[in-house]
């Protein structure tokens, strides 16, 4: 197929977007591959969505070779499955709701478990049908609070979700690692480079779960790898090593000082240091007041402690509540708990008045801390845990740094960034229970079964290769999703260079070789250039001033330039591309 860059609807641009920051968001807005419409919203012009369903293809042939089937759910649905499921609550202000003239709930669907299920339960009842495995490939809405980057973090999202059905636990480990070595293989395909991290489970449920993400400094995501071995996780999903636990007969009385001014951990180790106490910031415990609230309930106060020498990461902190909501307490939620002294909060007066305690790994029994004493200006030195506290639950709150040991001694753990571009759940039956799906089983016994959900975000991957594929220059498309293989332009004004481009590109063609013919012809040479280096196809044929000489050149986008005979271009292009 050959399309003509005079009649392509395109419209390059020399400059930035305003609001664009990452390489792929400038780079996709600037080569007229997608628009903006509004926030978090953009429009796929003809470029952009050849390489969509070029991406989308990759998948779908992946997915149909571990024997998944498609179907297509609609984006416009009905409340009740959601509420069966909690759901239509718990994804809280990021659902877009609405109501139809009948005054029924509706929402634009931000995923579709309850819609699989349902199938599923509606045509099939023996343990016969199973296994099973279906995908779609669709439109996703999500009400982001902050949209950004482009279509990395937008409110309109192409995904593939896939959900495996099994009669048995067994049943659903191999569905899983059919998928887990599919989404290896279309990545693989796509030519990204990714890390399969250990992730948590979040509105989602399920037990085991990992994170494909894409390496990128711009990615909103850290996650960890191991010095020794081959561990790597998703920051939300790193156990801290618990302390070691210390016997408690023998440790010294707590004893309350004045600690004027000593808000601040800083301030609290100047002071200790100055009174002659031989401590850092890592024998001081921070105590956070948050406040909870589980889907449909109402904000339950929480103490949360930590080491002081660590910063609470929101992520993680959000991440060990979920589905329930957690924020930490305002100005106004101060003055409704007077036992709550602001920068001076200790777990004794927690405890007291019967607020829950949680607290990080590290604070085991027998370890001893400095902390607030509930009361302005002093704070308790010698604080022993499991003797003048105690901890109702422990959770994963504080950062994590570059250095921390890593789990079951493989080395320190370093710290990455990268993008989400795939998940994988192992769900089990949480949502089969939920909405009542009955199998008969071979014993004529009603089951039910247990579920998977895989997703890729199809629409992302776009920007994640663009993010990972550029130079100063523009796009550096992989063959497999560029929206051309080859880009063709005349840069001489001899009638015999058009007519030879004008050949070649049919042969190319012909040969099955989709081109991108710059046939403008009132276009500069040096204008053709930039437009072939940002819109970036894998191979360039330059028709220059070498053409007098019967030669062209063939630019690979990244690498190199050859000069080669015009008549042996059609072979050459084709071995190029393999």
């Amino acid at each position: 197929m050959i399309t003509r860059m005079s009649s392509l609807f395109l419209r390059t641009l020399r400059e930035d977007p305003a609001d664009a920051e990452v390489p792929s968001h400038k780079l996709l807005v600037r080569a007229g591959y997608i628009r903006r419409v509004a926030p978090g919203i953009y429009s796929w012009l003809p470029l952009g969505l050849k390489v969509l369903r070029n991406i989308e293809a990759v998948v779908r042939e992946e997915m149909d070779a571990i024997g998944a089937q498609e179907l297509a759910f609609p984006a416009l649905l009905p409340r009740e499955p959601y509420e069966i499921t909690n759901r239509w609550t718990e994804y809280g202000d990021s659902l877009f709701r609405l109501k139809d003239r009948k005054d029924a709930d509706m929402l634009l669907g931000p995923t579709h478990e309850e819609m699989f299920t349902w199938a599923v339960k509606d045509l099939y009842s023996s343990y016969k049908d199973f296994p099973v495995t279906l995908y779609q490939i669709q439109t996703k809405y999500r009400d982001e609070e902050r949209p950004r980057a482009g279509i990395l973090r937008g409110r309109e999202f192409v995904m593939k979700d896939s959900y495996s059905f099994d009669m048995s636990d067994e049943g659903l480990e191999a569905s899983y690692q059919a998928h887990r070595k599919a989404y290896q293989r279309i990545f693989d395909r796509l030519g990204v480079k990714y890390a399969i991290c250990a992730a948590t489970s979040g509105a989602m449920g399920g037990s085991a779960s990992e994170e494909f993400l894409a390496i990128s400094e711009n990615g909103e995501d850290t996650f960890v790898s191991a010095t020794e071995g081959n561990y790597a996780a998703n920051v939300e999903a790193v156990v801290t090593q618990p302390g070691v636990e210390q016997p408690i007969d023998g440790q010294p009385e707590a004893v309350v000082h004045e600690t004027p001014g000593a808000v601040t951990i800083a301030a609290l180790v100047d002071w200790a240091q100055s009174a002659d106490l031989d401590v850092t910031a890592a024998d001081t415990l921070k105590c956070l007041a948050v406040k909870v609230r589980q889907p449909g309930e109402d904000w339950e106060l929480t103490g949360v402690l930590l080491p002081g020498d660590r910063e609470a990461d929101m992520k993680r902190l959000e991440a060990s509540f979920e589905p329930a909501e957690v924020e930490l307490l305002s100005e106004e939620d101060f003055a409704k708990y007077p036992f709550l002294v602001k920068g001076f909060i200790g777990p004794r007066a927690l405890q007291e008045n019967d607020v829950r305690v949680l607290a990080d790994p590290r604070v085991v029994s027998g370890t001893r801390w400095i902390t607030g004493a509930d009361a302005r200006d002093k704070h308790a030195v010698d604080m022993v845990c499991g003797r003048d506290f105690t901890i109702d639950a422990y959770i994963e709150v504080a950062e994590i740094r570059e250095g921390d040991p890593a789990p079951e001694g493989m080395g320190t753990l370093t710290l990455e960034r990268g993008i989400e571009i795939g998940h994988i759940f192992q769900l089990g039956r949480k949502y089969t229970t939920a909405m009542d799906v009955q199998i008969l089983d071979q014993n004529g016994k009603t089951a039910i079964p247990t579920m998977g959900s895989y997703g890729i975000g199809v629409s992302r991957l776009v920007a994640v290769l663009a993010e990972q594929m550029h130079d100063n220059k523009g796009l550096v498309w992989p063959a497999e999703v560029a929206p051309f293989q080859v880009h063709i332009a005349v840069a001489n004004k001899d009638a015999a260079a058009g007519e030879a481009a004008e050949s070649l590109a049919a042969s190319l063609s012909n040969a099955g070789i989709d081109v991108l013919f710059d046939d403008r012809p009132k276009v500069s040479p040096g204008v053709k250039f930039k437009d072939a280096e940002l819109l970036g196809m894998p191979l360039v044929v330059i028709l220059g001033r070498s053409f007098a000489d019967g030669n062209v050149e063939i630019r690979i986008r990244g690498g190199e330039t050859l000069e080669i005979a015009y008549d042996s271009a059609l072979a050459k292009v084709q071995e190029l591309l393999g």
